[in-house]
């Protein structure tokens, strides 16, 4: 094997290694993300104190 097929073949080897690196990173903050938005709640209506005589 010459001295550039083996220098191509370890940056082919490098770039797969790197990309599925990176696609394993994508994949798991993608599965980890919580959004920031809460939901709408409904307005809550203050108790008012009721006193009976």
């Amino acid at each position: 094997m010459s001295l550039a097929t083996t220098i191509i073949l370890l940056i082919c080897g490098w770039l797969a290694v790197a990309s599925a690196m990176l696609w394993g990173v994508m994949r798991v903050t993608r599965r980890h993300h919580h959004p920031h938005l809460k939901p709408a709640a409904p307005a809550k209506h203050p108790k008012v104190a009721v006193h009976h005589a």
